[in-house]
């Protein structure tokens, strides 16, 4: 049996992927082998971010500016990667954020940017590595979702409607590109600890307490929890897994 969790040779996308979760998973991904693109609006620390990949791993990275909430600075990363490296595998959807306001508190600008952050850049960014992961007969695809895919928060409309929506597109995207053996699934974070739940810590009084006491295993999970789930879903050990969607939560979602 071939080693089902090697990605020697392959080259991997992580947009966010200069922080928190989103450098978990590209950390995880180099860690077996795979290059690595940080796709990031900040690039100091991308740099700081790829620095560290470099030492930690030998493996090559990039980093790519980019807005994915503008379709043109979209479509010149993925030229870039391809002219850098000449191929794309794998593809993690992560750039994220949130505005916690009541909806009748929340203006359109700030519903639609969430939206425009969190699920549009996802369907752009996945629909312009498709011709490249066809082109190489394959490709895996991670859209990170959330708890609020599964479960509702008054504060949370926005973010929860956009990580809905990943849930759905991710199943969507699964049967459609199948035959191109194009694998896409969703990771739904639990509680994790990263600057943008420390600032949900501030705002939500109480949050920190009830996260433990439902969490079964008793902590907030760290990004390099979702290391090992992302490898498993972009490596040769998932290769008939698609359109699933992944709580990696401690167990707080099965408890009462």
């Amino acid at each position: 049996m071939k080693d089902l969790f090697n990605l020697k040779g392959k080259v991997a996308i992580v947009t966010g992927g200069n922080g928190g979760i989103g450098l978990g998973i590209a950390r995880g991904f180099a860690s077996v082998g795979a290059d690595v693109v940080i796709a990031a609006r900040n690039m100091a620390k991308s740099a700081r971010a790829s620095e560290g990949i470099r030492k930690d791993f030998g493996v090559k990275v990039l980093e790519v500016e980019v807005d994915v909430r503008q379709e043109r600075q979209i479509e010149a990363m993925v030229k870039k990667v391809l002219d850098t490296f000449g191929r794309i595998d794998i593809l993690v959807n992560n750039a994220g954020m949130n505005i916690r306001k009541f909806p009748q508190d929340l203006l359109q600008a700030e519903y639609d940017e969430v939206l425009e952050v969190n699920l549009r850049s996802a369907f752009l960014t996945s629909k312009h590595v498709y011709p490249a992961m066809k082109k190489v007969g394959g490709g895996k695809i991670i859209n990170i979702g959330s708890m609020t895919s599964i479960f509702g928060g008054g504060k949370l409309m926005a973010y929860g409607t956009s990580k809905g929506g990943i849930v759905a597109m991710t199943r969507a995207m699964a049967v459609a590109w199948a035959t191109d053996n194009i694998q896409v699934n969703a990771i739904l974070p639990g509680w994790i600890d990263t600057e943008l739940t420390r600032k949900a810590r501030v705002e939500l009084e109480g949050l920190n307490e009830r996260v433990l006491a439902r969490t079964p295993m008793g902590r907030w999970g760290t990004p390099e929890d979702l290391a090992g789930t992302a490898i498993y879903l972009v490596t040769a050990a998932s290769n008939f897994i698609t359109g699933v969607a992944l709580p990696v939560d401690g167990g707080y979602s099965v408890s009462i």
